[in-house]
């Protein structure tokens, strides 16, 4: 394995596991866990782990939402966005929707709390029905209306959101994490309906879960349930459970902005009691509160929202500015590229332009070469035709000179017959014997002189026509030699007949029609 990457998954686990104990101490020393988790956020930014360095914002946006420091919630929320968009994680910019719209709800500034958690809910029905994400989570969504909705006393409207929760809310996977926030939420109300003890008997149903899981939430439950007891007239009850709310809130400084509302319900309590020092106490303890968290959620303070989307706004301008900015350079860059594919492709047809000029010139060199061989070769069975014409003419000449020398030797032994007295015949016939050439010899001289110069004749003759006798073959190669029948007779020592008979039936063994010419079909080989 590559030391650097075992490097980076050992730098990966040390941080992750630092955001691990952000998490754990989170309640125990929010402080510490804050820096630390400003820390392991940076560090996953650096190391490019994205998914990570939200997990790191969200979990700071929440603390500081328990300590009521929602301007900072606020930025952590905006700054997670950010990351969600750029990586195109829709379910993450759907789950900060949704944290944002609670905020502002917070603020009591509803339509831009409905605003973003419309937002929130759009983006997760296109991922259930996407099949990205399970219906159950969908919950979620109904869960924040129905708790806004409270805030705000809309008791019609929670109640339509708290059915359309339960109706949703089967999946395993959310049943158990959302089931207790619904049970408190129709605590709630039930409690407006009238129904105290069914509204408290599920307040004692979910308080074991919230001291596991989410303890600082108790500060919301032991308030409202401090609610019902007083509604139910059992103020002491409610006494008690209004100061849990306060301890809890101490302990987990959580939801530190309920305590101003706590001691007015406490001041009320009192006052209901006729201990009307006590009521004083918690109603300047509720003042000095409200002096000391300058009571952010109200109308006088609600600015500071605005402030932050001028804020936001003005980031998203410069954004969009940079980002225009980027298309310029993109356009630019595209030009260039453009640009360079036009030069490329322009090079690339000048090389085939070359290419097949190149192709052309050497295929009509090879051409012209492949001409001048084949005029070459012509040329040179012309010439070897030629010699081969001088050389069958020379054998003809030498073929008629021996029929002359035999037609005069036979002149001439004629003559010396004729002759008396002088010579004897004894001497006569010695001369003659001497001198003599009958036609076989006459032939088998005519035969190797041709047979020498003609060699492929008498073998491609047999090949095609292997019936023919030695008699026919003479024939053949006299009639290639354009020997008349007259001269053939004196060669063959036969009649002239005997030739035009022979050749009759030479053609009738080649099987040649009468238009056909016997010479020409016999210079073929």
């Amino acid at each position: 394995m590559d030391t650097n990457a075992v490097q980076h998954d050992s730098i990966t686990s040390s941080v992750v596991d630092n955001l691990k104990i952000a998490k754990d101490i989170r309640y125990e020393n929010p402080n510490i866990s804050i820096n630390l988790l400003k820390n392991t956020h940076n560090q996953f930014l650096k190391i490019g782990d994205t998914l990570h360095a939200i997990d790191a914002l969200l979990e700071l946006a929440d603390i500081y939402g328990n300590q009521a420091q929602y301007a900072s919630a606020y930025d952590e929320f905006w700054n997670a966005l950010i990351l969600s968009e750029k990586i195109e994680n829709t379910a993450l910019e759907a789950s900060i929707y949704l944290e944002i719209g609670r905020i502002y709800s917070f603020y009591k500034r509803t339509k831009y709390a409905f605003k973003y958690l419309n937002a929130s809910l759009d983006l997760t029905k296109k991922l259930i029905k996407s099949d990205q994400l399970a219906q159950e989570h969908i919950v979620k969504n109904y869960l924040a209306f129905t708790s806004t909705y409270r805030e705000i006393n809309n008791l019609e409207m929670a109640k339509k959101y708290l059915d359309s929760c339960y109706l949703f809310s089967k999946g395993d996977l959310l049943k158990q994490t959302n089931l207790s926030y619904l049970k408190f939420e129709k605590a709630y109300v039930l409690n407006k309906e009238k129904k105290h003890q069914e509204a408290s008997s599920l307040m004692e149903d979910i308080e074991p879960w919230f001291l596991k899981n989410d303890p600082s939430y108790l500060v919301l439950v032991y308030s409202y349930w401090g609610d019902i007891k007083k509604d139910d007239l059992d103020i002491d009850s409610s006494h008690n459970f209004y100061k849990k709310a306060l301890d809890i809130s101490k302990k987990y400084n959580g939801h530190i902005d309920f305590s101003p509302l706590i001691y007015q319900k406490l001041s009320k309590l009192y006052v209901m009691k006729g201990d009307y020092k006590s009521a004083y106490e918690n109603a300047l303890m509720e003042k000095n509160l409200d002096a000391q968290f300058f009571d952010s959620r109200s109308e006088n303070n609600s600015n500071i929202l605005e402030i932050k989307d001028k804020y936001i706004l003005e980031r998203k301008n410069r954004a969009k500015h940079m980002q225009q900015q980027q298309f310029k350079e993109l356009k630019q860059a595209d030009k260039i590229l453009t640009l360079q594919r036009v030069i490329l492709l322009v090079t690339i047809a000048l090389i085939v332009i070359i290419g097949l000029f190149c192709f052309t010139y050497l295929r009509s060199k090879h051409n012209v070469e492949k001409e001048l061989i084949k005029r070459n070769k012509e040329f040179q069975i012309q010439e070897a035709n030629a010699l081969l014409d001088k050389k069958d003419k020379e054998i003809t000449t030498s073929a008629l000179q021996l029929v002359r020398k035999d037609e005069f030797l036979k002149k001439l032994e004629i003559q010396l017959k004729q002759m008396e007295g002088g010579i004897k015949s004894s001497e006569i016939n010695k001369i003659l014997k001497s001198v003599s050439f009958t036609s076989v010899d006459l032939w088998d001289e005519f035969k190797l002189r041709f047979s020498s110069i003609n060699n492929k004749f008498y073998k491609n003759l047999s090949d095609n026509f292997p019936d023919l006798s030695k008699n026919e073959q003479r024939l053949c190669t006299l009639i290639k030699l354009n020997f008349n029948s007259k001269d053939i007779s004196k060669l063959l020592g036969v009649s002239v007949q005997s030739v035009h008979t022979s050749r009759y039936r030479l053609r009738k063994k080649l099987n040649l029609s009468k238009d056909t010419s016997l010479e020409k079909f016999l210079s073929k080989f």
